[in-house]
C-alpha cells in the first residue's frame, strides 16, 4: 500500500468546502491504530471512552491524563498520517485555563497529537480560547457529553426541546467564535444537527446526529461488536469481530485440550547429535 500524505487541517477544511464528508474514528491502540491507517481514516480520536471499551469502568470520569498519553502515544505510532485528536479526560480542565493548557501541551509534546477535545459549550469558552491561544488546535464536543451524564440524566438525545436545541446552537456559536477548529456533536435531533452545520464555518462532527454533519465519528468497539455490554443505536456493525475472537479462542482451548495444537509446523526442533550431546552432557554432571 502506498504510504499516504499526511492530514492536515487545511486538507479537513478543503474537503469540507468541497462538500466531502469527513472520516473519524476512536482508537485505543497500535494494532487497531495500524488497521485505520490502512482505511485511510481522516480523524482518529483517542477518547476518554476508553475507560469503559479498554478499562472496563462503568463511566468515563476514572480515565486520567497518564492513561490517555500512554494509548495516545500506541496510536500515533500505528498511524502517523491521520489527523490525531486526545480527549480532555474529567477534571484535566475543568480546574482552570492553566490546567487546560498544561494537560492539552501533554497531548502534543508528549504523544504527537495535532490537538485536542474537550466536552462543554460556552462554559468552557475561556479554557477553549487560552487552549488555542497557546498554539493547540481545539474540537469542541456537544449535545450528550458523557463526563456530565449524570447532570444530562443518562446516556439519552440531547436537544429535544426548542429551548434545549437553541442552547445547542448558541453553544456552537460560542466555540467557533473561541477559536474551536470542529464541533462534534454527540447524540443530538438530525435537523438541529443540520441547522448548526449550515450556520457553521468550521466543520461539524456528526456522532449519532444524522447524515447533515460534515463528517461522521463511530466508535471503533462498537462497529465490530468489540463492547459487550451494549451496543447503542447509533452504530453501525460493520463487521463482528468479537464473535470472530470468541470463536477462535474457544477454538485454541479445544485444541490444546485434544492435544492437537500445538503441531509439528508450530514448534522447533534441535539437531539428533546436538540432543545427544545435551545428554551425554546432563548425564555427566549426574
Amino acid at each position: 500500500m502506498t504510504e499516504r500524505k499526511k492530514v492536515t487541517l487545511p486538507a479537513l477544511f478543503d474537503k469540507m468546502a468541497k462538500n466531502i464528508p469527513l472520516t473519524m474514528i476512536t482508537c485505543y491502540d497500535y494494532p487497531m491504530a495500524y488497521l485505520v491507517e490502512q482505511a485511510g481514516i481522516d480523524i482518529v480520536l483517542v477518547g476518554d471512552s476508553l475507560g469503559m471499551t479498554m478499562l472496563g469502568y462503568d463511566s468515563t470520569l476514572p480515565v486520567t491524563m497518564d492513561d490517555m498519553i500512554r494509548h495516545a502515544q500506541a496510536v500515533r505510532r500505528g498511524t502517523p498520517n491521520a489527523w490525531l485528536i486526545g480527549d480532555m479526560p474529567y477534571m484535566s480542565y475543568q480546574p482552570s485555563d492553566e490546567s487546560a493548557v498544561r494537560n492539552a501541551g501533554r497531548f502534543m509534546a508528549e504523544a504527537a497529537c495535532d490537538g485536542i477535545k474537550l466536552e462543554g459549550g460556552q462554559e468552557v469558552v475561556s479554557r477553549v480560547k487560552a487552549i488555542v491561544a497557546a498554539g493547540i488546535p481545539v474540537m469542541g464536543h456537544l449535545g450528550l457529553t458523557p463526563q456530565s451524564v449524570s447532570s444530562l440524566g443518562g446516556f439519552r438525545l440531547q436537544g429535544k426541546s426548542a429551548k434545549q436545541a437553541k442552547k445547542l446552537v448558541d453553544d456552537a456559536r460560542a466555540l467557533e467564535d473561541a477559536g474551536a477548529m470542529a464541533i462534534l456533536l454527540e447524540l443530538v435531533p438530525d435537523r438541529v444537527c443540520e441547522l448548526i452545520a449550515k450556520r457553521s464555518t468550521v466543520p461539524i462532527i456528526s456522532l449519532g446526529s444524522g447524515p447533515h454533519a460534515h463528517g461522521q465519528l463511530l466508535i471503533f468497539h462498537d462497529m465490530f461488536g468489540l463492547y459487550p455490554r451494549f451496543t447503542p443505536k447509533m452504530a453501525k456493525k460493520f463487521g463482528d469481530a468479537g464473535k470472530v475472537i470468541a470463536d477462535g479462542l474457544k477454538q485454541y482451548v479445544a485444541e490444546v485440550t485434544s492435544r492437537t495444537f500445538p503441531a509439528p509446523e508450530n514448534w522447533f526442533g534441535i539437531k539428533d547429535e546436538e540432543y545427544e550431546e545435551l545428554l551425554r552432557l546432563v548425564e555427566k554432571e549426574g
